[in-house]
């Protein structure tokens, strides 16, 4: 994964926790709608293995 796609996955994370979700939509969704289909892969895992990253739980 590109390490953008990997900065703006962990900014969406904490804007989430932060209760900013429009702009944590703002900033993901062009990183995931513009990867190829190995990137994508790689983003569903990182989303997958970070879910807690977005709640805040552990």
């Amino acid at each position: 994964m590109r390490d953008s796609t990997r900065h703006a996955l962990e900014r969406a994370a904490d804007l989430t926790r932060n209760n900013r979700l429009v702009e944590a939509m703002a900033t993901a969704e062009p990183v995931i709608t513009s990867a190829d289909e190995f990137e994508s892969a790689e983003i569903r895992q990182w989303l997958i293995d970070h879910a807690d990253d977005f709640t805040g739980e552990v």
